[in-house]
C-alpha cells in the first residue's frame, strides 16, 4: 500500500526529479521528508513562513501522482460538520414532500430513506477517504481551533469516519496527507507525533533564481537574478510581511508582462505592489531607496 502511494518512485532523488518535471524544485531535505511520508504512509506536516511553497508542494504532488487534490482550508471556527459531512436538508425535505404527495404511509421506511447515502454531502475529509487515490491538503491548520485539531488527529489516526445513520466508512487506501501551518500558533505535539515534520526555509539565492527560471521561462536571466536578489534583501529588513517565493514569482510575472528585461529603480517603484502587500512595507522600502535594494545596499 505504501509503495503504491509512493507512485513507484524508488528514492528521494527520484521523487525530486518527478516534482521537477512538474515545475517544483525542492532540496534534498524536503524531497526526503516527502518520500518517507509516501513510503511510510504518514501525513507530512509542513511549517514555514507564508509563501515558501507548502501549499504548492501538495498541489504538485497531486499532479505528479496523478491523483485528485482535495483541499480543506482551515479557519477560525471550523468544525467537524464543515470538514466531514452534512446532510442535504433541502433534498431531504423535497423527498418528504414527494413521499407525502405519493401517499406513502410507512413512517419507518420513509425515515430510513431520509438518511440514505444519496442525501449525504461529503466534505473534504470524507471525500478524501472515499477517493482512491487522492492527496488531502489540510491547509493552514494553525488558523483552526484546538477542538478541530483534536478531531483531525482522531481522523488521521485510523482513516475512518463513523456516520451514526450509515455506520463506519473506512478508506480503501488512505489518502496522501499534507498538513501545513504558518505557525501563527503552535500545533499540539499529539498531532505532530502522528506526522513526519519538515520546516520550509526561504530558498537560497541560486535556488530562487532557478525557481523563477523554471516557472517563468520568459523571464530574462538577468531579471531573474535581480528580482531574486531584491527579494533576498527584503527578507532581511524589518517588514510586516517579507516576501515569499510566491511574491517573488508574482513580481517577476508582472515585470515580464510589462516587457521588462532589466529591473531599474523606476520600474521597481511602480511594481512594488506585486511583491509587498502592506503600505507600511512599501513606504519603508521606498524611504530606504530602491538603488540600495537593487544593488545590494
Amino acid at each position: 500500500m505504501a509503495e503504491k502511494a509512493a507512485g513507484g518512485v524508488a528514492s528521494p532523488a527520484d521523487l525530486a526529479g518527478l516534482l521537477d518535471r512538474h515545475a517544483y524544485l525542492c532540496d534534498e531535505g524536503l524531497a526526503t521528508a516527502c518520500f518517507l511520508a509516501l513510503r511510510m504512509g504518514r501525513p507530512l506536516f509542513l511549517e514555514g513562513e507564508a509563501g515558501v511553497g507548502k501549499t504548492e508542494l501538495a498541489k504538485t504532488l497531486a499532479r505528479a501522482l496523478d491523483a485528485p487534490l482535495i483541499r480543506l482550508q482551515c479557519y477560525e471556527g471550523l468544525d467537524a460538520s464543515q470538514a466531514l459531512y452534512d446532510w442535504d436538508f433541502p433534498r431531504q425535505l423535497l423527498h418528504l414532500r414527494a413521499a407525502e404527495a405519493a401517499g406513502v404511509q410507512d413512517v419507518s421506511r420513509l425515515e430510513g430513506e431520509l438518511y440514505d447515502r444519496r442525501f449525504l454531502l461529503a466534505r473534504p475529509l470524507l471525500r478524501a477517504l472515499e477517493t482512491t487515490p487522492s492527496v488531502l491538503l489540510v491547509d493552514e491548520l494553525d488558523r483552526a481551533d484546538d477542538e478541530f485539531e483534536a478531531f483531525l488527529l482522531e481522523v488521521l489516526s485510523d482513516f475512518t469516519i463513523t456516520v451514526p445513520e450509515l455506520g463506519t466508512i473506512r478508506a480503501e487506501r488512505p489518502p496522501v496527507v499534507v498538513v501545513t501551518s504558518n505557525r501563527t500558533r503552535e500545533v499540539h505535539d499529539a498531532l505532530k507525533r502522528r506526522c513526519l515534520y519538515h520546516w520550509l526555509e526561504h530558498p537560497s539565492f541560486d535556488r530562487e533564481v532557478a525557481i523563477i527560471r523554471r516557472r517563468l521561462p520568459g523571464a530574462a536571466e538577468r531579471l531573474a537574478g535581480q528580482v531574486a536578489g531584491a527579494a533576498q534583501r527584503l527578507r532581511d529588513r524589518d517588514l510586516l510581511k517579507p516576501p515569499g517565493v510566491a511574491e517573488t514569482l508574482d513580481w517577476t510575472e508582472a515585470l515580464v508582462a510589462l516587457g521588462v528585461r532589466e529591473l531599474d529603480p523606476g520600474t521597481a517603484a511602480v511594481t512594488l505592489g506585486a511583491v509587498l502587500k502592506y503600505r507600511e512595507d512599501q513606504q519603508r522600502v521606498l524611504a530606504g531607496g530602491l538603488d540600495a535594494l537593487l544593488n545590494g545596499g
